[in-house]
């Protein structure tokens, strides 16, 4: 029998939830009283329900996210119907905010709000005390950094093994954009560095080697930034792999002089662009130096070996197709590695909304929320935009084609690709479920027929990137017409991939498939 219950569902396996382990690690005396049980969203309820309920707990504390909220709203409906008496605690950015509109909310017994470590503890006390708050909605005061207790030692020996591990230097946000719930913090807390990084010290004793830094602005402090990454500097081996979210026009030559020194493959730089678009910057209060990014992200590009993974956002409002497309191209020719192209989505609480009426914004009502049109881009180019989206990760950010994508791209990036979706949507209606052998041969076509590609061309691009990446001898549409030799494959080059994640923000990794 375990009294508290802390669970969530994740979206695969290999995430784990650092907000669980914060609480947990803060329970005080009922720590021992209380455990993690983790799922992802491809697991049935009715077994989630079972698993949970073998425990016999009385308290259940479910982490609610965007990801996950259809699943869990379904979890808590089964969990109250066959065991009323069992007491619903649910948190996270799901239910923290417009309390009316989740179905969930209504369920569950307590709902807490923002960050919890300072409240959950107290909550569950009371309730096995017999006592009843009168007020469903709870919002603790948040517990500053210095009286957390950090929760790393919390991951488990299967965490480290198979799983991510997430870890955080500082707390918050000190910029508004509209479009992010970090809009709503009103400072950033660091950590105590030195005991963050004994943390660190003891998760890489036990045999961390990837470590995914959640921080929104990691090199923002940048004292504290120089200190971490020389600390991983000191213990640098084949297998250390550094995930940081940079802000991408603050890059001091302090900050350069420490970067240059890792080797490819181990740095990887999450680098939000959103827009190149100086209005729309504005309209959604994104305070960014254009000029200066651009700068910054040709010198990460050219004198480190630190993967980029630099992202847009399509539908922010004022921001048209042409405005879009410009700033695509004008990151296809900064070269980043990759361009996550996400589409808007209206997150519970953010500032967005107060543009929905201006833009005419409208927005899908059930989750992921995603923007469905606005003024400046109708619901047919939005479905347009988002299969381009699709394609555009399966092709060019999959590290599979390095070969074909000049060839793809051309001279116009983003004409030529949204050319090719508009092609590959009417050819296969899918954009999900290609299989890779399928995909070269629709990519031969695509070449051939909707651009115009020349065939040797488009074939000798397509043949070796085929021989790199799928390991077995070239299918007939690859082969040269006067030559009957296949040829053999070659060593799999290294490509970059990333896990699904949880939300906007969540892993991703040059390593980890």
């Amino acid at each position: 029998m375990t009294p508290i219950i802390l669970t969530t569902l994740n979206a695969k396996y290999i995430h784990t939830s650092l907000g669980l382990r914060y609480l947990l690690a803060n329970m005080g005396e009922l720590q021992d009283s209380t455990r993690i049980v983790e799922f992802t969203i491809q697991s049935r309820p009715i077994d989630i329900v079972e698993s949970l309920l073998a425990e016999k707990p009385q308290i259940i504390g479910l982490g609610v996210y965007i990801w996950n909220v259809e699943e869990v709203t379904r979890v808590v409906a089964l969990l109250k119907q066959i065991s009323p008496e069992t007491m619903i605690v649910l948190g996270g950015p799901e239910v923290s905010f417009e309390h009316d509109q989740p179905p969930i909310v209504a369920m569950a017994d307590y709902v807490m709000t923002g960050q919890s470590e300072g409240g959950f503890a107290e909550l569950c006390g009371q309730l096995l005390a017999g006592e009843r708050p009168t007020e469903k909605i709870i919002s603790p005061a948040a517990l500053h950094p210095e009286l957390m207790e950090m929760p790393y030692r919390l991951y488990s020996d299967e965490d480290i093994a198979h799983r991510l591990i997430y870890v955080e230097a500082s707390r918050g946000c000190p910029f508004k954009c509209e479009f992010c719930l970090s809009a709503l913090d009103k400072t950033v807390w660091p950590f105590n560095l030195d005991k963050f990084l004994e943390e660190m010290r003891i998760l890489y004793d036990r045999g961390v080697r990837h470590f995914k830094f959640v921080d929104r602005t990691f090199n923002l402090k940048i004292e504290h930034s120089i200190r971490i990454m020389e600390f991983f500097l000191q213990r640098l081996d084949e297998e250390l792999f550094l995930h940081f979210e940079l802000i991408p026009d603050h890059l001091p030559e302090r900050l350069k002089d420490v970067m240059v020194k890792f080797p490819e493959g181990s740095l990887q730089f999450e680098i939000g662009i959103q827009s190149f678009n100086p209005e729309v910057q504005a309209t959604i209060s994104r305070k960014q130096n254009n000029e200066k990014t651009a700068e910054n992200l040709t010198w990460i590009r050219n004198s480190s070996h630190a993967h980029i993974h630099a992202d847009l956002i399509v539908g922010l409002p004022g921001e048209g197709m042409a405005s879009f497309a410009r700033g695509f191209n004008q990151l296809v020719a900064l070269n980043t590695h990759e361009i996550q192209v996400g589409i808007l989505k209206r997150l519970r609480g953010t500032p967005i909304i107060r543009h929905s009426e201006d833009y005419d914004m409208r927005y899908n009502p059930l989750p992921p929320y995603n923007i469905l049109s606005t003024n400046k881009i109708d619901f047919q180019t939005m479905q347009r935009l988002s299969r381009f989206a699709r394609y555009w990760d399966m092709i060019a950010n999959s590290g599979r084609f390095s070969h074909t994508c000049p060839v793809l791209l051309g001279e116009d990036p983003f004409a030529r690709f949204i050319q090719f979706s508009d092609w590959l949507f009417a050819e296969t209606g899918q954009t999900h479920r290609i299989a890779l052998n399928r995909l070269f041969e629709l990519l031969h076509r695509g070449l051939t027929t909707c651009l115009k590609v020349d065939a040797d061309i488009a074939r000798e691009s397509l043949a070796k990137d085929f021989v790199a990446t799928v390991n077995v001898s070239l299918p007939d549409f690859l082969m040269e017409e006067k030559s009957s030799k296949k040829v053999k494959a070659g060593k799999t080059m290294p490509r970059v991939h990333k896990p699904s994640s949880n939300s906007s923000r969540q892993s991703r990794h040059v390593k980890v498939s």
